[in-house]
C-alpha cells in the first residue's frame, strides 16, 4: 500500500538535484521493504523503530512521547459525537458540523494560548 500511496500523491516527488526530501512515518511502517520502497521513490525515510520510544523514555524521565498532528486532531474531533457517529444524511450538513467542530477546536486552543 505504501507504493500505491506514494504514486497517487498529488505532489511531485523530489528531484535528485534538490535537497533531501524526508518522509516521516510512525512505527507501524518499520519494515525493510517499506524503507526500500520509500527510498526508491526519492524520499529519505524517517521511521521510528519499534521499541525506540520506550528506550528513550527509560533513559530520560522527562521524555514525552510525540503524538503526530493528524492523530491528535482526529482525537480532538472524536470528542464530538455528532461527527464520530454520522447522523446527517446530507453531505453539506455533515461538512458544516465538521467545520463547526474545527472552529471550536481553534477557538479553544486560542483561548489557552492567550
Amino acid at each position: 500500500m505504501v507504493a500505491k500511496t506514494l504514486e497517487r500523491m498529488p505532489l511531485e516527488p523530489p528531484s535528485p538535484d534538490h535537497t533531501d526530501q524526508h518522509l516521516c512515518m510512525d512505527k507501524g511502517y518499520d519494515y525493510d521493504d517499506v524503507r526500500h520502497t520509500v527510498a526508491e521513490c526519492g524520499y529519505v525515510p524517517q521511521i521510528l523503530a519499534r521499541g525506540e520510544e520506550r528506550k528513550k523514555q527509560r533513559k530520560s524521565p522527562r521524555y514525552r512521547a510525540r503524538r503526530w498532528v493528524c492523530e491528535r486532531t482526529h482525537s480532538w474531533l472524536n470528542r464530538f459525537r455528532r461527527i464520530l457517529v454520522r447522523w446527517e444524511k446530507k453531505v453539506a450538513n455533515y461538512e458544516a458540523m465538521l467545520h463547526f467542530a474545527c472552529a471550536y477546536i481553534c477557538y479553544s486552543a486560542a483561548a489557552v494560548l492567550g
